[in-house]
């Protein structure tokens, strides 16, 4: 068994609450590399949850970044606890996305390139609640999609309504 101090907690806890904001005092607006993790949450009716975001006002789907020390399971879990409050269980691979559509720029001029891990779910408890960075957080069946989605995710977005083979890999 492996203990590890109180201290070292607290430490490693201030650490990644300040990642973002270290490597930008390190690198400027140049590119960073980030870790993203989003889940497709389906209903009952198989229905899909989006989020209307309140800094964009486009639809995708909950989720976000991998802090320094956390598992990608527990990244996911906990961000969508944090945006919907409902608790995800038995999360399975959709789909992991990289390439270009991982590149974005931030009105503040900040650029990151994120891998983005996306988890299926169909199995979770809670009542959906947005939290402040949501407008709006609804289940939506295949043909009430909106238009207006966030470019980064439109694509596990589509990979769902076309029901392409799991797990993805791009």
């Amino acid at each position: 068994m492996k203990c590890r101090s109180k201290y070292k907690k607290i430490v490693e806890a201030k650490f990644m609450n300040d990642y973002i904001n270290t490597m930008r005092k390190m690198v400027g607006n140049e590119t960073i590399l980030t870790v993203g993790c989003g889940a497709i949450i389906e209903d009952h009716f198989g229905r899909i949850l989006l989020q209307r975001r309140r800094d964009y006002a486009l639809w995708g789907i909950p989720g976000g970044l991998l802090e320094i020390g956390e598992t990608i399971e527990g990244t996911v879990k906990r961000e969508i606890f944090e945006e919907t409050n409902l608790t995800i269980r038995n999360v399975k691979l959709f789909g992991i996305y990289s390439g270009e559509n991982g590149f974005a720029q931030y009105a503040n001029g900040d650029q990151v390139f994120s891998v983005q891990i996306i988890f299926h779910v169909t199995d979770y408890v809670g009542s959906l609640q947005s939290n402040n960075e949501s407008i709006e957080l609804c289940f939506l069946s295949k043909d009430e999609i909106p238009k207006n989605l966030n470019s980064h995710q439109a694509p596990f977005i589509y990979d769902w309504l076309n029901e392409v083979q799991k797990p993805i890999i791009k």
